[in-house]
């Protein structure tokens, strides 16, 4: 069965525009349209579970606007080449820098962590956007971008083409650059004009050759990094579109670098986008994350430990996309078990048949979520709104699957369709087989009908030894024991 909740009227919209700093009502460029660009991941390594919170968020962004009716574009990027590593501008292209290391061919490279992204994406639950945009197919259009605004608003250096920031109005005003309140600002490099200028074309230094470049009228190299997103979102999009998402430490560099070009390219003082939206970091407790007991915390290793990766993205929704969320193995397994018990008490309602929802008590929880989601995706209580309708007793079975497959449409947690089978992640280190476990268990039900009940609880210690919790009385019948 498909189900196609309708989204309500409801209340309007509220985003928090970190251009503003403010909440502000969501009014589309084009009626009924939602187009959004999201700023996609630099493919030269494997993006860290930090990494793809900001892409839950985008998800839940563009979830609730595709259930508040909008017809929605979304665009997310993919940066094969100008990223470097260095986001202040200075250091080498990562891509550069990781065939170099590696001895292998940049394509590849990019090919393969794209891939490894790309899986990261539909385990999480990541609806799949409009386009995939991947930089080194916009390579023309960037040149031609930079051709339209280099008379006006840039200069050469030996090292390429470099923006003047003093050319646009109000510059860094993303970052509140110049006043109390602004985020550091972009350290001084040899040769710019002015501190903040950043590189728009970068030459391939004499004697080097690279495996991505192209010429340009300011000689062979490849784009900055800040010049890519400004061209995708043009291109796919138009300007001025509505939303442009990306992680809060682009907030810093990065997007004040697309709004220059932006304002430079149309000539006026619009940034490109008429909102912009930040999602915070996941932190762990040394700091920033990005390695954990020198593992590095990427899905596929929550996975191995026996970890759904829903349980990742159920995490991030009890947080607000604006605070720092701690991450936890602790945190994780209290996720896991909040969402089993979602997917254990939706289990009864999966073949009623769907109903448009009548019942008070329904439609007020539907109206109170529609509020929380509407002012600034306030997932956290969405949640707790979504485990009241699935507790709910003595309501009609097919107006309950309703309301939740309403909420779950927006949540994305799949509670319509995921078992608690689903959720019983085999360990990488796990020293037995499900069909070992099988054969066990059978043994010991063989035993207590027999009341032999001391082999009974020989052959349970000896699964426990294995990391497997046997449930008696559970249909389910047993569980991995994971280990925080």
């Amino acid at each position: 069965m498909t189900d196609a909740p309708v989204p309500p009227s409801g209340a309007p919209l509220r985003l928090f525009n970190s251009l503003t700093r403010q909440l502000e009502e969501f009014q589309p460029v084009h009626p009924g349209e939602a187009r959004v660009y999201s700023c996609g991941p630099t493919v030269y390594t494997y993006p860290h579970i930090g990494n793809m919170r900001a892409y839950v968020f985008a998800d839940t962004l563009g979830r609730t606007l595709s259930y508040k009716g909008y017809k929605l574009t979304h665009v997310i990027n993919i940066t094969d080449v100008g990223h470097l590593t260095d986001d202040a501008d200075a250091g080498e292209d990562k891509l550069e820098k990781a065939a170099a290391e590696r001895a292998q061919s940049i394509w590849d490279i990019a090919k393969h962590y794209t891939e490894a992204y790309w899986a990261d994406v539909k385990a999480l639950g990541i609806r799949q956007p409009a386009h995939w945009s991947i930089a080194t197919d916009y390579v023309p259009q960037m040149i031609e971008f930079a051709k339209a605004i280099a008379d006006r608003h840039c200069y050469e250096l030996d090292g390429g083409l470099y923006f003047d920031t003093t050319t646009v109005s109000n510059y860094g005003r993303l970052a509140r650059h110049g006043t109390d309140e602004g985020e550091s600002r972009i350290d001084p490099v040899e040769g710019k004009r002015h501190p903040a200028d950043f590189a728009i074309w970068r030459k391939t230094p004499p004697g080097e050759t690279r495996q991505m470049e192209w010429d340009s009228p300011w000689g062979r190299g490849a784009p900055g990094w800040h010049l890519e997103c400004s061209v995708m979102s043009e291109a796919l999009l138009g300007f001025p579109f509505d939303i442009h998402t990306g992680g809060i430490d682009h907030r810093e560099i990065h997007h004040p670098n697309e709004i220059a070009q932006n304002q430079a390219h149309s000539c006026s003082t619009d940034s490109g986008a008429r909102m912009w939206l930040h999602n915070n970091f996941l932190v762990e407790r040394s700091g920033k994350m990005s390695k954990s007991s020198g593992e590095f915390l990427r899905v596929q290793l929550l996975v191995d430990k026996g970890y759904h990766p829903l349980a990742y993205r159920l995490m991030c929704l009890q947080a607000h996309y604006r605070s720092e969320l701690e991450f936890s193995w602790e945190g994780l397994g209290a996720a896991l078990t909040r969402l089993k018990r979602l997917v254990m008490a939706t289990a009864p309602l999966r073949d009623a048949d769907a109903a448009d929802v009548t019942d008070k008590r329904l439609v007020d929880l539907l109206a109170k979520f529609d509020a929380a989601m509407s002012e600034d995706l306030n997932t956290a209580v969405a949640l707790t709104l979504l485990e009241e309708a699935v507790a709910m007793k003595k309501v009609d079975a097919a107006q309950k699957r309703s309301a939740i497959a309403v909420m779950d449409a927006v949540l994305g947690l799949q509670l319509l369709s995921l078992s608690r089978a689903d959720l019983r992640v085999r360990p990488k280190t796990a020293t037995i087989t499900e069909g070992e476990i099988e054969t066990i268990l059978t043994r010991r039900k063989e035993a207590r009908a027999a009341k032999d009940f001391a082999t009974s609880d020989k052959l349970r210690d000896e699964l426990i030894a294995a990391g497997v919790e046997v449930m008696d009385g559970d249909p389910l019948g047993w569980d991995w024991r994971l280990e925080t």
